[in-house]
């Protein structure tokens, strides 16, 4: 289909731009916030946005488009952050701080589509991805606040 990001070449069934997985699978020991899926299919998320905007016109170079990737890569980046707090409380406010921006990116997204930006293909498996990764995050926090 063409290069992704970093020049990987974009493949897998239905999968329209950038299609990585997450690093790991399976249930392993949380060494780091790394080992974490909810963080790497943050990453994967990331990537689909910037394939995805590099193809928004010229005229969205300093509005939608830097703000979409701000808030995607926002999401992977809380995580991180929080991770090194010690405290759970310190943790799940970062948590939250990833999940709205996670709400901000399915906001950009569906504009982006309204405004032909991508197609309702493209906005629905950027969604899908944003789906999982709301339940992941909810499911994270619901088990560091119990």
């Amino acid at each position: 289909m063409g290069e992704g990001v970093g020049g990987k070449r974009e493949e897998g069934i239905g999968c329209l731009f950038q299609c990585s997985e997450p690093f790991t699978s399976g249930r392993g020991s949380v060494e780091s916030y790394r080992d974490l899926e909810v963080w790497q299919r943050g990453i994967v998320l990331v990537e689909g946005v910037y394939v995805v905007t590099d193809e928004f016109p010229d005229q969205e170079q300093y509005e939608l488009t830097p703000q979409l990737r701000r808030a995607a890569v926002a999401i992977p980046s809380n995580i991180a952050e929080g991770w090194g707090y010690s405290s759970r409380d310190e943790y799940v406010y970062y948590l939250e701080q990833a999940r709205s921006s996670l709400l901000e990116v399915e906001t950009q997204i569906i504009i982006a589509e309204r405004l032909s930006y991508m197609t309702e293909e493209m906005r629905n498996e950027l969604l899908q991805k944003t789906t999982t990764e709301s339940k992941m995050l909810l499911s994270l926090m619901r088990s560091l606040q119990s």
